[in-house]
């Protein structure tokens, strides 16, 4: 007997943050008119000499370090030769033998499991163009090149084949794109092109007892590399697709044929584009017009110590200091943004209010960021960095909270305001008399009230339907408009109602 194993590995293109290209002077600013930052170097006019951006390489080295991975001294540029229409210099510079950084990985937690997910290199090179298509009724009309993104610095991150699934490769790719984004290496967008993830994928015919412990032993298939998936739904929809259609010609006995194939987004398939070629079609050779890279161990160490606390370091921490569970650490530095806001908030209550009970202060703190706070963010179609509250305003708040002046249903009020006009919370509790009532007399005379109005309800309570009592603190939170401490009601609630 035997059994299929899907492998993949995925090699992620990655525009660098920086303000220029590649290789020449040209701005990278997104969203310009066509062809408008291009200069004679990037659209390869004969006679013209590259040179090197260094933040681009500084940036590829921060990222490699992040990822594990062995920066080489020296490093090579290559020019690899092949039919762009969008490059217009017919060969792409990039880095091929002798690559900017080998040997790394990335851990995931995947079903509750760490795995590492191995890099086998890293290398620099630029992007192409690209091309804009006009389609008649039937067919292409013509086809025009904008080559404002041409010669745009990139690092290529390929893995190793040792993804086994395609929910295995988004998790992969969901902690790639957020250490990334830490580092501040990119912007990572995938709608504008900044972080693009081609696959490629095979299909393994094993035994039946075996069993995966090592990529390195797994029978390798016949792959194709699938391309066009410009989210995390059309990659993990086009791994399925993919799969299942090499499993069930090898099934039938069918052969695969090695190919680029394309996710069609419209009919769910992937499409044959070209015959995949072999890496000695693309007869790479040492670029002529630029020296080997040289990056001094110096150098390497001063970048190492600039490294921020990466996003799986800080849910470790955020669990381990503020014992928050998985989930909520996990939502909470998804975004470098939100993960530095929390934080902050929780060390400024800490340092300026009180440094007990920090953890159900944390927990506090964690749940107005995840429930209230980004789900006004997503129903406005907002980013972390639009709101107006600031971390001090924020642990003045839970101050309130704890000292009893504002109830829980306060709380949440008085936040929706400071989101709203980003005052503090004292403003705003004065402004709109918010304090919480905790007068005895005065919550004595509304239990009173309610319990005269609502004679079922009490006489449900007393005839021994507990959960009554909530129906009655009910109403009496509604005449106070919310007001009233919620645990002194019930008291005053239990007491009264014992005495009839």
């Amino acid at each position: 007997m035997s059994k299929y194993i899907p492998v993949i590995g995925l090699e992620v293109h990655v525009q660098l943050k920086t303000k220029t290209k590649m290789f020449c002077s040209c701005s990278v600013e997104y969203g310009v008119e066509p062809n408008k930052n291009i200069c004679p170097i990037c659209t390869g006019q004969p006679g013209v000499l590259p040179t090197v951006n260094k933040k681009a390489v500084e940036l590829a080295i921060k990222a490699a370090l992040a990822l594990n991975c062995k920066i080489n001294t020296k490093s090579i540029f290559a020019r690899k030769n092949y039919y762009y229409p969008d490059l217009p210099k017919n060969y792409q510079i990039s880095q091929y033998e002798l690559p900017l950084a080998t040997g790394g990985f990335l851990e995931i937690n995947f079903n509750s499991i760490t795995k590492k997910i191995f890099i086998k290199r890293i290398h620099l090179e630029e992007d192409a163009g690209k091309l804009l298509h006009a389609i008649g009724k039937e067919e292409l009309e013509y086809s025009l090149v904008d080559y404002n993104r041409a010669g745009t610095p990139l690092i290529e991150i390929v893995s190793q084949p040792c993804l086994f699934s395609p929910e295995e490769a988004i998790e992969y790719l969901n902690n790639l794109r957020e250490t990334l984004r830490y580092l501040e290496v990119s912007d990572c967008d995938m709608e504008k092109g900044t972080f693009r993830v081609d696959a490629n994928v095979s299909v393994a015919t094993v035994d039946d007892d075996f069993v995966v412990d090592d990529y390195k032993k797994i029978p390798l298939g016949t792959k194709t590399e699938l391309k066009n998936m410009n989210s995390f739904k059309a990659i993990k929809e086009a791994l399925s697709y993919e799969i299942e259609r090499q499993k069930e010609l090898l099934s039938k006995g069918e052969k695969i044929v090695q190919q680029t194939r394309l996710w069609d987004e419209n009919t769910s398939t992937t499409q044959p584009m070209r015959t995949k070629e072999e890496e000695h079609d693309y007869r790479y050779f040492p670029e002529p017009d630029l020296l080997p890279l040289i990056i001094s161990s110096e150098w390497i160490e001063e970048i190492k110590q600039q490294l921020p606390e990466l996003p799986s370091n800080k849910r470790l921490r955020f669990q381990q200091d503020y014992g928050l569970n998985e989930y909520d650490s996990k939502i909470l530095t998804s975004e470098k943004a939100m993960a530095e806001f929390f934080d902050n908030t929780v060390k400024i209550y800490k340092q300026k209010y009180s440094p007990n009970d920090i953890k159900s202060i944390a927990k506090t703190i964690a749940n107005l960021i995840t429930t209230e706070l980004l789900g006004r963010l997503n129903l406005e179609n907002k980013t972390f960095t639009d709101i107006k509250i600031t971390p001090e305003d924020l642990a003045e708040l839970i101050k309130l909270y704890t000292n009893g002046v504002l109830s829980s249903k306060l709380l949440k009020e008085v936040f929706s305001y400071m989101y709203d006009t980003g005052k503090s919370p004292q403003e705003i509790v004065q402004e709109k008399n918010l304090v919480q009532i905790t007068d005895t007399e005065e919550l004595q005379k509304v239990v009173e009230e309610v319990i005269n109005e609502n004679p079922k309800i009490v006489q449900d309570y007393l005839s021994g339907k507990t959960q009554a009592i909530s129906a009655l603190i009910g109403q009496a939170m509604k005449k106070t408009k919310g007001k009233a401490n919620p645990k002194q009601l019930q008291e005053l609630f239990i007491s009264i109602l014992k005495s009839l």
